[in-house]
């Protein structure tokens, strides 16, 4: 990638045709395909960080989605006129009004889709998932061990298991009976969620982007053709981000470092004291009006709603010093050389926002709480794919395990395809990562009988 034209695509992945005029962009039709998305509306019922309570508000995967892709949007729009203020002399006509008008769209799409592809119990579902085919790698199946029914890069795929490869899948995909292309979304929505350029087999924890991986080795066409869209490789082969990828990074990166901390004020973990502090600390450095601040600050009795004013100030600020940094490097950004992310270089300079990292770290992401859920999701998620791994993969089933093949949905039910072990496991991992944690906690309860299932 050479230039910023060169970021945009009119094409629609899966689907050739253009579409016919109207009152909606292509663009926008992203946003809302993604809004109506089944996977998407699951989120609901997805934990963010703390368990979903019955009568406390804290946020779910879906209102943490909802808020990255508000700051998302105005990450977008804010970028988006600057590039066409500075290119307007390079932009063609359409260019130009690609940035002026729909890049924030395009921002706030991707952020919608973020996190489609993570399971339920938090991000401790991730590990629920890799931790049981690690544990179970040596059980018996077919008169062999579970781990040699699958190659040494497939293996690490499912010992990996990776939100962020499981969002391209589901949206990329074309599931047994649906449609080819999988959303049908445009390439440039798809590139700007590929925060990790790269295969399970090429991780490397030395290069920032590679930590970890976007793709499923069963998905790799269609991460092939969003590379080849936008020429996000070099004459290696070395595959990069998109430099959109920073600006969604970001909305998610501002969103959970500052919200998780109103939500601890909310359920009683940590005072207005506390996050007040560290809030006008931030925003201290952030060259935010300090006095005028604090006066708005004095007024309020409230203590949420002082939180949810100091929330949303750290919020703006923390958008307009990411898009400060976003043009600071923008030559890196555009020849795929930016190491780093925005954020991570606005702590540079903000050192009270990585103290409000520790402060989660020691306060919030080890409370016992959000510790009681990640127990809980291993528990549950090693059951229910212990139910179905081996139902689909043996090959002499019980009448038990024939049965159980009934509860997967036909769309994910490879068991009876002429497929390989790795895509039959692969169809189980979309039916068990799209669970709710409702719905995995109850089919859990009744696969161990602790619950009988009532007629209905």
């Amino acid at each position: 990638m050479k230039n910023w034209g060169e970021c945009i695509s009119y094409r629609r992945f899966g689907y050739e045709s253009k579409g016919s005029p109207g009152m909606r962009s292509e663009f926008t039709r992203d946003y809302d395909r993604i809004i109506f998305l089944s996977a998407f509306r699951r989120l609901q019922n997805k934990t963010q960080v703390f368990p979903l309570p019955g009568n406390v508000f804290v946020h779910n995967r879906l209102t943490h989605s909802l808020e990255v892709a508000s700051v998302g949007r105005s990450l977008g729009s804010i970028i988006g006129h600057q590039l066409a203020e500075n290119f307007k002399n390079d932009f063609s006509e359409e260019q130009s009004s690609f940035y002026n008008y729909e890049l924030s769209g395009v921002i706030a799409s991707a952020c919608l889709a973020h996190d489609v592809g993570n399971p339920a119990f938090g991000h401790s579902g991730e590990k629920a998932i890799s931790h049981f085919f690690t544990t179970n790698a040596d059980l018996e199946l077919n008169q062999t061990s579970l781990k040699s029914h699958f190659n040494h890069n497939e293996w690490f795929d499912i010992t990996h298991f990776e939100g962020n490869a499981n969002a391209l899948r589901l949206l990329t995909r074309q599931f047994k009976g649906k449609l080819e292309g999988g959303q049908r979304l445009m390439y440039v929505t798809l590139a700007s969620i590929l925060k990790y350029p790269c295969g399970s087999y090429e991780t490397n924890k030395d290069i920032f982007h590679r930590k970890k991986y976007g793709y499923f080795l069963s998905d790799k066409a269609a991460f092939d053709a969003i590379i080849q869209e936008f020429g996000l490789s070099d004459s290696t082969g070395m595959t990069f981000r998109h430099p959109f990828v920073y600006l969604v990074e970001a909305a998610d990166d501002i969103c959970y470092r500052i919200i998780d901390m109103e939500d601890a004020h909310r359920i009683g973990i940590l005072s207005r004291e506390t996050i007040e502090s560290a809030f006008l600390a931030l925003l201290a450095e952030l060259d935010d009006n300090k006095l005028r601040t604090e006066e708005v600050l004095s007024k309020i009795s409230d203590n949420n709603e002082a939180i949810s004013f100091l929330r949303a100030k750290c919020i703006n600020a923390l958008v307009n010093k990411s898009a400060e940094v976003f043009f600071l490097h923008s030559h890196e950004i555009i020849n795929g050389r930016f190491n780093s992310t925005l954020m991570d270089e606005v702590e540079k300079n903000c050192p009270y926002l990585k103290q409000i990292n520790n402060i989660s770290v020691q306060k919030i992401y080890n409370h016992h709480s959000v510790i009681e859920v990640e127990l809980a999701g291993y528990n549950v998620m090693s059951e229910i794919l212990s139910v179905f791994i081996f139902a689909v993969l043996s090959e002499q089933r019980t009448p038990l395990q024939k049965k159980c093949l009934q509860l997967i949905p036909t769309q994910y039910n490879l068991a009876l395809e002429n497929v390989s072990p790795y895509e039959k496991t692969m169809g189980v991992l979309d039916f068990v990562s799209g669970m709710t944690d409702g719905y995995a906690t109850e089919l859990y309860r009744k696969m161990k009988g602790i619950d009988i299932p009532s007629h209905k």
